[in-house]
């Protein structure tokens, strides 16, 4: 089995801006696991919380745990990669190119070597942090591309009343498009603030809000939970199937990522153990491209909501392999997980 390295810088369309700060692109790890002549495709988008900030940390962490060759059992390789501390991002990009690799030696497509269908919600389409005037003129273009559920991220440095004011931007901007509405603060929210808001947002029609207070103030949940006008997903405080049971009681779902869990192996487990404690789920996605994305939406089947829109806000996307019809993000149906790179 051979493992080559790739990095290509992927530029945004819309610089994103959250809660924590501003990406207008970044250079992503590209991983290709190859046996008999047949290919599988990973791809890591690095990460300083995920353990790799830069593409070349992440491969040199790759390439030291690839050194005495890759054997064995998918499962066994992650756990082995875990033991060997190798950051999830890295670990997502090698889990996924050993998915898509397998499924092309059988001559399946991911989904249904995993024996789902090929199946998936309504993916939100994200609305970053912006003035409202910004917001005016981006929400129309996504929409007419095809969005029908926006994900609008709020948690602004600027506090609570900018974060109405680009919300009602949204709202005006949307009206009468049909288009659901979803909030993410990033942990960008106090309890005080967090209790207020997510009221303020279900009178205007929200489904649920993400991550509303930070990562570490997970002992704050169950009184946020107690009375909360919205369903509340973890995000951030969510990394592994392990970390669930801890506050299962106090959210009413999860949202997981590759990124984040380290792969799709991992993305089996913390939705067996969401299920399990009577959860919601949902998958998001960082800045990745069509690659990461055909990978996670092969397991589009088992979530409620679905984050995959990355890909739609690249300047070229380099990758094929996750379109986006009817608002909803499904992988190619062809052997593998079905992303690629375009001139690989």
């Amino acid at each position: 089995m051979k493992v080559t390295f790739r990095t290509i810088y992927l530029k945004k369309r819309f610089p994103l801006r959250i809660s924590r700060g501003e990406i207008a692109g970044g250079e992503n790890l590209f991983v290709a696991v190859t046996e008999d002549g047949v290919t599988g495709w990973g791809e890591m988008a690095p990460g300083a919380s995920e353990g790799a900030a830069t593409a070349e940390i992440g491969q040199a962490m790759l390439e030291r745990f690839c050194a005495d060759g890759v054997n064995g059992a998918i499962h066994d390789i992650w756990a082995a990669m875990q033991a060997a501390e190798v950051a999830p991002c890295a670990q997502a990009a090698l889990d996924m190119a050993l998915w898509d690799l397998r499924a092309k030696q059988a001559g399946l497509p991911l989904y249904a070597m995993l024996g789902l269908a090929r199946r998936g919600v309504v993916s939100s389409v994200t609305v970053g942090i912006n003035p409202p005037e910004v917001v005016r003129d981006r929400v129309p273009l996504l929409l007419e591309r095809g969005a029908r559920a926006l994900k609008i991220k709020l948690g602004t440095p600027d506090g609570i009343e900018a974060d109405k004011a680009m919300f009602s931007a949204v709202l005006d901007s949307a009206r009468d498009s049909g288009a659901a509405l979803r909030v993410d603060a990033n942990g960008g929210w106090s309890l005080m603030d967090a209790r207020h808001m997510m009221g303020w947002l279900a009178d205007r029609g929200v489904e649920y809000v993400e991550q509303p207070l930070v990562r570490g103030a997970e002992d704050q949940l169950p009184e946020l939970f107690r009375d909360r006008a919205l369903p509340i997903f973890v995000d951030e405080s969510c990394r592994l199937s392990a970390d669930i049971p801890g506050f299962a009681h106090c959210v009413d779902g999860v949202n997981l990522k590759l990124m984040k869990c380290g792969g799709i192996t991992e993305a089996l487990r913390i939705v067996a153990t969401a299920r399990a404690h009577g959860l919601k789920t949902m998958i998001g996605c960082m800045g990745e491209s069509a690659v990461s994305i055909a990978a996670g939406a092969s397991l589009s089947a088992l979530f409620d909501y679905i984050d995959l829109d990355s890909h739609l806000n690249l300047d070229p996307d380099p990758a094929t392999g996750a379109p986006f019809a009817n608002g909803v993000t499904l992988p190619e149906d062809r052997p593998g997980h079905g992303g690629d790179l375009q001139d690989a």
